[in-house]
């Protein structure tokens, strides 16, 4: 089926994104937060500020999110742009379709906190989700690019660690592979609007300062992804990224785990962020909703 004409409008908008000259960092963020900054959040979504065992985090929770469960979201950017700000009209679509209080955590970014910083702030607010009396079967974990990466080395880490699994997790447009040797690298470089493997190996380069960008933590892809809870993948079919999902889940499966992929024919890099004016992120956005409402209690 053909996009809708409504994805002709953002296409255009990352577009204009792509090419624009950034000679900085700050330039970068900035760039990121204007391509979202004039869609509306969903009306009544209440939003409250807090610290999720010391890292700063918002609670988004529409009006008919149960309050009892919590999905742990970790926003995109390539662990150096990105923040609630970036998405938090994003976050109040998901809250609304999967009836559930949403936490997005603004972890420490890359350079200024290198790599495991991140990995160390997610854990942090687990653990502190699990401290205001949220039960494992309570939670899901979700995060989209960088962020969908951070959710699989969250579950992994948790296991090593002894800690209690959360209910279920979600990626959306992950990067799982810190390396970028998927081939859809390539053969998607002619269609992809916004992610490259230049610009991947970049930020992997800023974020790992050194580290060993093949570790099962940094690219979990190559982690043991064996007593993971069900996950569902979601990636646009014209992304550089198709194959870091394809990956992910076939090793999830291989590794004896339950693993959905859902890939969206003609979309781009977590086009979800465009609910406010996209059927097809609304879509998106709802087949998460039902993959909670499964999975948590």
């Amino acid at each position: 089926m053909p996009a809708s004409k409504e994805f002709e409008v953002v296409l255009e908008k990352i577009r204009a994104r792509a090419a624009e000259v950034r000679h900085s960092l700050n330039e970068d963020r900035l760039s990121y937060e204007r391509l979202v900054q004039d869609y509306p959040m969903l009306e009544s979504t209440e939003l409250e500020p807090t610290g999720a065992g010391g890292v700063p985090a918002l609670w988004i929770t529409a009006p008919n999110a149960n309050r009892n469960r919590a999905i742990l979201y970790f926003h995109g950017g390539g662990f150096v742009i990105g923040s609630n700000r970036t998405h938090s009209t994003m976050l109040s679509y998901l809250s609304r379709d999967a009836a559930t209080r949403v936490l997005g955590l603004d972890y420490r970014l890359a350079p200024e906190n290198p790599f495991p910083a991140q990995l160390e702030d997610a854990i942090a607010s687990y653990r502190w989700l699990l401290s205001q009396g949220f039960q494992p079967e309570n939670i899901a974990i979700a995060g989209d690019s960088a962020g969908g990466g951070l959710t699989i080395s969250l579950l992994v880490a948790l296991r090593y660690l002894g800690e209690p699994l959360p209910a279920a997790g979600v990626c959306i447009s992950p990067w799982v592979d810190l390396l970028a040797t998927g081939k859809t690298y390539e053969t998607n470089a002619p269609v992809d609007p916004s992610v490259s493997r230049d610009r991947t190996l970049n930020m992997a380069k800023v974020v790992l300062a050194g580290k060993d960008p093949s570790a099962p933590l940094a690219s979990p892809v190559n982690a043991d992804l064996s007593g993971l809870p069900p996950l569902l993948v979601q990636v646009g079919s014209v992304e550089v990224l198709v194959d870091d999902s394809k990956m992910l889940v076939e090793k999830a499966k291989a590794h004896g785990g339950k693993a959905e992929l859902e890939i969206w024919e003609h979309m781009t890099h977590v086009w979800h962020q465009h609910a406010p004016f996209l059927p097809e992120a609304v879509e998106a956005i709802q087949n998460i909703g039902s993959f909670v409402k499964e999975h948590v209690s």
